[in-house]
């Protein structure tokens, strides 16, 4: 039954399940509510060629490592569904789902978290809800005329839909690669992007980004960034080898049958994939971040500038380096509850 803690905290995704192993070592009483109706987070909703761009032994929560994937370097979205699950059962971790957040509000001294299944008293707020659940669509003129069919990232699952169409592919970050990777091995592609895709060199991998990460939370200059937007997974190195890898400016609009260029060119196509990114899912906070307008929202390392009881724990940079990162979710996380604790202490 929903009652009174010291901390509630929102997801229970890999950034909800690293504070909520940070809570528990403190001795602190808390717990993760988890609106979807199983463990693995976002992992859970990924496409089936979907692969961590680390080893496992470089993706790991707090506490403990995640186990090695036979046959696979790279460990597969399912396989990190699994890792989640066990780590929540190895630590006893205080989850309850699916209970979903309406809103978070002020009530005094503590903040009130209404839910579908009742109210919670707490002290602080952790937010761990991630961006998965907001996809971003760009404006762009014409889309609503587009007689084909549209899907953003999180819609797409396997490239045998698309078998001897023609697709157009948006966006030059890690989703785009890995799916041009993937469709292009059944239909016609063409990929899109804002400006010219940037590619991390072949030897830069998860391990390498750990290290960068790493360093810039120790506060050393430059980041994972710095390095290029494309990491060079196996499946990305194939789609360069068969000569796929190459992206055209963005189009300038849509009609019921394609995409225009500004130029006046135009392709004909059977179905645009918007791989164009997410914003952080806040709605449950307008009542605390009145300035919040779909994207970030100003922090103190990961306390709200406007609501010193809230955290925001995992949505990007902006909430600590790498922090919608398995090992970057831990480090912020330590740093969160280290900060709750004292607080609560002083």
């Amino acid at each position: 039954m929903p009652g009174s803690c010291d901390v509630v905290v929102i997801g229970g995704g890999q950034a909800g399940l690293a504070a909520g192993y940070y809570l528990r070592r403190a001795g602190l009483d808390y717990v993760i509510l988890d609106a979807q109706s199983q463990p693995g987070g976002a992992w859970r909703h990924g496409w089936g060629s979907l692969r961590l761009f680390s080893p496992a032994p470089y993706s790991p929560l707090p506490g403990w490592g995640m186990p090695s994937q036979d046959g696979e370097e790279f460990p597969s979205a399912g396989h990190v569904v699994d890792y989640l699950r066990a780590y929540e059962q190895r630590y006893d971790l205080a989850v309850r789902r699916p209970v979903r957040v309406r809103e978070v509000r002020p009530a005094g001294e503590r903040l009130a978290v209404q839910t579908d299944s009742g109210s919670w008293s707490a002290r602080y707020v952790i937010s761990a809800t991630g961006t998965w659940q907001c996809p971003y669509l760009p404006e762009v003129s014409g889309r609503e005329e587009f007689g084909g069919r549209q899907l953003h990232t999180v819609d797409y699952s396997s490239p045998l839909e698309f078998r001897g169409q023609r697709v157009v592919i948006v966006g030059g970050g890690n989703s785009g690669a890995q799916i041009l990777a993937d469709v292009s091995r059944v239909a016609e592609v063409t990929w899109v992007t804002r400006r010219p895709p940037r590619f991390m060199p072949d030897d830069v991998d998860g391990r390498v980004l750990f290290d960068v990460a790493t360093r810039k939370a120790a506060g050393a200059a430059g980041g994972v960034s710095d390095l290029g937007d494309i990491v060079m997974v196996p499946s990305v190195r194939d789609a360069r080898e068969r000569g796929v890898l190459h992206a055209r400016a963005m189009f300038a609009r849509l009609d019921a049958h394609g995409v225009w260029w500004a130029d006046g060119t135009g392709q004909q196509c059977d179905a645009v994939i918007w791989c164009t990114g997410f914003r952080p899912e806040l709605a449950h906070l307008a009542p605390l971040l009145p300035g919040w307008r779909q994207g970030v929202a100003p922090t103190d390392g990961t306390r709200s500038v406007d609501e010193s009881r809230l955290y925001l724990l995992g949505y990007g940079d902006w909430t600590g380096s790498a922090s919608a990162t398995l090992v970057g979710a831990g480090r912020t996380a330590k740093a969160t509850v280290a900060d709750i604790t004292a607080r609560l202490a002083g």
